[in-house]
């Protein structure tokens, strides 16, 4: 198993992540606003991106998945739901990554059954030609190609979400 040459660096994130939340900030401007972060995945990118955003807020997560290693089961499993009450708030769901679709199709559907002011949908990375299910992304952080990359919370079998960047994944045979 090998990483390759980082796709996007400390630097590059860092950056992409200040410009998502200036525009997270002005658009939830006096609104009671819920981010919920959709682990494991994103737990780098939501911690550096609620830190970012300059408005109040209310923080939960949720846990789910529909992935073995490199491939989607197709079948989505929630393993830690939103506590937080849903109605008459405004929700941030944010992803590390939306390739297929599904996961995050699932969990906003979920969301929506709970009567919820607003839902819109935050990307680190968006992998379009992988796409099952459309799904609307209010805000992205960098479209990629359809590769496997790990960092940054991103991983193959739970190994390398501690890279600080991130990278192709390429397994050897």
């Amino acid at each position: 198993m090998i990483t390759g040459k980082p796709l996007f660096n400390s630097q590059e994130i860092q950056a992409k992540v200040k410009e998502l939340a200036v525009r997270i900030t002005r658009d939830y401007s006096g609104k009671e606003l819920l981010a919920v972060g959709i682990l494991k995945g994103a737990y780098m990118f939501f911690s550096d991106l609620v830190r970012a955003i300059e408005a109040p807020l209310t923080l939960d997560f949720i846990i789910a998945s529909s992935y073995i290693k490199t491939e989607t089961s197709g079948e989505v499993k929630i393993y830690y739901d939103i506590r937080e009450n849903i109605p008459d708030k405004h929700v941030l769901l944010i992803d590390d990554i939306v390739d297929t679709g599904i996961t995050l199709n699932y969990i906003r559907e979920r969301v929506l059954a709970r009567c919820p002011q607003s839902v819109k949908v935050c990307a680190f990375l968006d992998k379009k030609d992988k796409r099952e299910v459309e799904i609307p992304l209010d805000y992205v952080g960098f479209e990629i190609p359809n590769e496997f990359v790990v960092g940054y919370g991103l991983d193959y079998d739970n190994k390398f979400r501690n890279l600080p960047y991130i990278s192709i994944f390429k397994e050897r045979k």
